[in-house]
């Protein structure tokens, strides 16, 4: 039988995000075709070590790596700015803000279209930033794949270090199909490339069906 698929070595490019609570966005950028990775953490300021209960300036964000011959990034910021948990519109404490944190000038020119498109559409002046990709510090253990971790018993099965948490394919997968997010035929691809067994294929499925369309939010 062959194992699960948690390293996935295809070339890739990154993206970050800051769009509210990172548990929803961990989920919904997980299950897209062409995301290999996801982790959550904090980014965007200037505290060194920032932790949840002290994060000084930094933002919550998502980091993303992704196979753009599958999914580009404007394709990535078209989900950026259709889920935001917290308005567009409206200023809130640096934790929660939109941030767009950009790799490269092409990002960075992307990014500035786009949001002058997404402004076009509110008529009027979004509160997203677009910033330079800094540091990124990682968030404690239990918040990556939050969605996954509360089945203990999937987690136990799939083998999920801490380390797993941040870098599994598998895992990444599997957080946003068990919230509803991504579609029936692609998970059903997704049994046989991960390698799902039997019993966790049947539980994610289950799930995938029953909360499709439903509260991704924290």
């Amino acid at each position: 039988m062959p194992s699960l698929l948690h390293e996935i070595t295809l070339p890739f490019k990154k993206a970050t995000f800051g769009m509210g609570c990172f548990w929803a966005c961990d989920a919904l950028f997980g299950a897209q075709p062409g995301v290999l990775r996801t982790r959550v953490g904090y980014s965007g300021g200037t505290t060194l070590d920032p932790q949840y209960r002290k994060l000084g300036d930094h933002t919550e964000v998502i980091e993303i790596d992704y196979d753009p011959k599958v999914i580009g990034y404007d394709d990535l910021l078209q989900l950026f700015w259709n889920n935001h948990e917290y308005g567009l519109t409206t200023i809130i404490k640096k934790q929660y803000m939109s941030l767009i944190l950009y790799h490269d000038d092409d990002q960075k020119r992307i990014a500035e279209i786009s949001l002058k498109k997404e402004a076009h559409k509110h008529n009027g002046k979004l509160v997203t930033e677009i910033k330079s990709a800094g540091a990124f510090y990682p968030a404690e253990n239990y918040h990556q794949k939050y969605r996954l971790q509360e089945h203990s018993w999937l987690c136990e099965e799939l083998g999920l270090t801490p380390e797993l948490l941040q870098t599994s394919h598998v895992a990444a997968r599997l957080n946003g199909y068990l919230v509803g997010v991504g579609k029936s035929d692609d998970f059903e691809k997704d049994v046989a490339k991960l390698a799902l067994p039997d019993k966790i294929a049947s539980f994610v499925r289950l799930q995938l069906q029953e909360n499709q369309g439903g509260n991704l939010y924290c």
